[in-house]
């Protein structure tokens, strides 16, 4: 996630932080790749000029000219700015007054409104509402197809009166069953088209007149960049919107749309897609997304995965048994499994700090094929082998290595690195001072 744009920024910063003192020829070189960086990241141009304007005379004042530490002054000035460019603060749904509550999903074609409606019913669930998913794209095919897929998949209820019906209807019919059947929520799969035209605005807006939305969400393809703060633009000339959703924002390596939408346009990022998965739709907060921009991690967000996908007294029976080394090979599996139900590796150690960086990254590339083979030749050992790794011995590893499909050099591999790891932590809890993550995790995956 903006791989290249974080890689740049923290390179250009990072020449900063060791200066005794700054003068304004050093903050203005530094400027400059700033400013280079964040065009080669599809950054809007006059998003680009007010961002440096505001820095830059933070950056040359007092604060930073009379500070001990003048290169990281500078550094906490552009997170707050980058943060501010972002909308400052986490902007949450509208669902005040009395239910239901509407939401109207509304984008392109192939920007990805029917995964995101039923990604959102999801996660709004989790927080003890009751959604309703309406879907009102007659159009594209097989689109009311795919909702009901995804609402039977996670077992939400889909709302439909087939294709050969207005929209307009099937939105008003959609609230009218949401106030019958109990549902506090409404969300609204819209169709799209691959371009902005009249009949498109015209049948939104009236949708929008029926059934009084609280929130119409534009759903944005982060990986168009410009083009999608263009469409943000036309789309909030003709409907009011409320804010945004981003899409495949794991994907994009540049940035553009997440920096430049809410400074454009004037409408908060309200969600992000950042996979494929059901559950892969997180909040957005700018001040985390500035953070792991800049290299210094995002510890809220991994707390707040780890507690969704952990049980508490697990995880704390877990963490006495790291500390005595006390740990099995079934403990390490349940622990990679549920490391891996956080999302994927390379998220998971982006928000890490100290790891979050471009290069602190490079040379740590997460195999998930690697992480299967781990759990293959761990389920083919037997439950006493699990408990205790110390009597697998050659004819055992030959038996483990052809039940999983994997070598005996893999097996070897795989008990050596359990063996270090519990070594590790054992060293950890016994307060002999922390080594360094990525050592650990190198480690730990084999690198």
């Amino acid at each position: 996630m903006f791989s290249n744009l974080a890689e740049k920024l923290q390179s250009a910063l990072a020449k900063l932080k060791g200066r005794g003192k700054l003068s304004e020829q050093d903050v203005e070189q530094a400027l400059r790749e700033v400013r280079l960086a964040l065009l080669e990241a599809d950054v809007n141009f006059r998003v680009v000029k007010d961002f440096l304007a505001r820095v830059k005379e933070r950056a040359v004042g007092q604060e930073v000219m009379q500070s001990l530490t003048p290169g990281q002054q500078v550094v906490k000035i552009v997170h707050e700015e980058l943060t501010a460019l972002m909308g400052g603060s986490h902007a949450r749904l509208n669902l005040a007054g009395r239910p239901p509550h509407v939401i109207m999903l509304v984008g392109l074609q192939g920007a990805g409104k029917t995964t995101s409606a039923a990604k959102l019913a999801n996660a709004l669930r989790k927080q003890s509402h009751r959604p309703l998913l309406v879907a009102a794209d007659v159009y594209r095919p097989a689109a009311i197809r795919q909702l009901q897929v995804l609402g039977d998949q996670l077992g939400i209820p889909v709302f439909t009166l087939g294709e050969r019906h207005d929209p307009v209807d099937i939105a008003q019919a959609g609230v009218s069953h949401a106030k019958s059947h109990g549902n506090d929520l409404v969300i609204i799969d819209t169709a799209g088209r691959l371009h902005i035209d009249d009949e498109l605005m015209d049948e939104l807006a009236r949708m929008s007149s029926a059934v009084q939305p609280k929130e119409t969400l534009l759903v944005l393809d982060a990986m168009t960049g410009q083009e999608a703060v263009n469409v943000a633009e036309r789309f909030n000339q003709q409907l009011e919107l409320t804010g945004f959703i981003l899409t495949k924002l794991d994907g994009d390596a540049r940035g553009g749309a997440a920096l430049s939408v809410r400074a454009v346009v004037g409408k908060p990022i309200k969600y992000v897609g950042v996979g494929e998965k059901v559950d892969a739709l997180e909040p957005f907060h700018p001040e985390r997304m500035a953070s792991r921009i800049l290299g210094m991690g995002d510890v809220l967000t991994l707390i707040e995965k780890a507690q969704a996908s952990m049980d508490a007294e697990t995880a704390q029976k877990m963490a006495a048994k790291l500390r005595t080394a006390d740990f099995t090979l079934e403990d390490f599996l349940d622990q990679l499994r549920q490391v891996r139900n956080m999302g994927p590796l390379d998220q998971i150690l982006g928000m890490i700090p100290g790891l979050a960086g471009a290069k602190q990254l490079q040379g740590l590339q997460v195999d998930e094929k690697q992480l299967k083979r781990i759990e293959a030749i761990i389920q083919s050992m037997t439950p006493e082998e699990r408990a205790q790794p110390h009597i697998i011995n050659g004819s055992r590893r030959r038996r483990i290595a052809r039940g999983s499909g994997t070598s005996v050099q893999d097996v070897n591999r795989l008990l050596k690195q359990f063996e270090q790891t519990r070594a590790l932590f054992k060293q950890l809890g016994g307060g002999r001072g922390p080594r360094r993550p990525k050592g650990m995790l190198a480690r730990l995956f084999g690198h």
